[in-house]
């Protein structure tokens, strides 16, 4: 099998298994994301990570905890085929010789320009996902006034295309999904290699154990979130932002007003969940790359 036909098997693979392990923790995190700032004197509509799971399976059963999911997973397979080809296609590039191993700062660059293409895929695959989740966080607000419900992906697409300026509208939030994916992916990539190398002693990780590949592939994960947080926050907000009435004029905007009105705390709205997600998901999604791919 080719280099490229693994890279796309793998990690196709790779993205389920990070999907079905980790979206239960994805949907608090948008929903505490999400959910306007209180009034002064009143209580947020979620007390925590904790608050919204009891609140999402009492108001949706346990389901409402997948809400979304269609959206990236119909899209995964493109997602990871593109994020783990075009870095290998960059690991290629790079190397001075065939099967030659890559240095660390290679590797970041290599997650950099895998994070710069898979940007396009994410962005209208976050906006329908970050809608659905968000709905009930939002429902009762009053910038939820005249809000649409919906359906599922399908129904969320066809009224971002038809009622929020076509395919532009799928793409709201580009900015910081690239702002959020490159550097992300810089760094996960970089610290996977760095803590294979590591626990192998040296550049060659061939001999790693499963156990081995799952730590790495977990801290490289947190990582990621570590790093880009905060433009992870002003994505999910502008996404899920009214079309007619927005809030924000733009990523620094959003910024600016999330920091104003709540400070640093504000920015990283969801982190528990987040970084809770980032790790067993991330191991489950390296650890089914490493082992499909030999």
């Amino acid at each position: 099998m080719g280099e490229v036909a693994k890279d796309l098997t793998s990690g196709t693979i790779g993205g389920a298994a990070q999907l079905i392990v980790g979206h239960p923790f994805d949907t608090i995190k948008v929903k505490l994301q999400s959910q306007p700032a209180p009034l002064p004197g009143q209580l947020p509509k979620y007390a925590g990570a904790l608050d919204a799971v009891k609140q999402t399976i009492a108001a949706e059963g346990p389901g409402g905890l997948y809400k979304g999911m269609g959206a990236p997973l119909a899209t995964v397979a493109a997602f990871n085929a593109v994020l783990f080809t075009v870095r290998g296609q960059m690991e290629a590039l790079l190397r001075s010789e065939p099967g030659a191993v890559l240095s660390v700062n290679q590797q970041i660059v290599c997650g950099a320009g895998a994070g710069v293409a898979v940007s396009f895929l994410a962005c209208p695959t976050e906006l329908i996902k970050c809608r659905l989740q968000a709905q009930s966080a939002l429902a009762g607000s009053a910038s939820s006034t005249g809000a649409v419900k919906y359906g599922g992906p399908m129904d969320v697409a066809k009224h971002v295309l038809k009622a929020e300026g076509g395919l532009r509208g799928l793409y709201k939030g580009l900015v910081p999904t690239l702002a959020r994916e490159v550097p992300g992916n810089a760094a996960m990539f970089g610290v996977y290699e760095a803590l294979k190398q590591y626990f192998a002693g040296g550049k060659d990780t061939s001999g790693l154990g499963r156990g081995s590949l799952m730590t790495a592939g977990g801290l490289a994960g947190a990582a990621f979130w570590a790093i880009v947080y905060p433009t992870d926050v002003v994505k999910s907000v502008i996404q899920v932002d009214d079309y007619k009435n927005p809030k924000y004029s733009g990523s620094i905007n959003a910024f600016k007003k999330i920091f104003a009105s709540e400070g640093v705390k504000g920015l990283y709205r969801g982190f528990g969940p987040a970084m809770a997600r980032s790790i067993p998901a991330n191991a489950a999604c390296f650890l089914a790359y490493e082992v499909t791919k030999i």
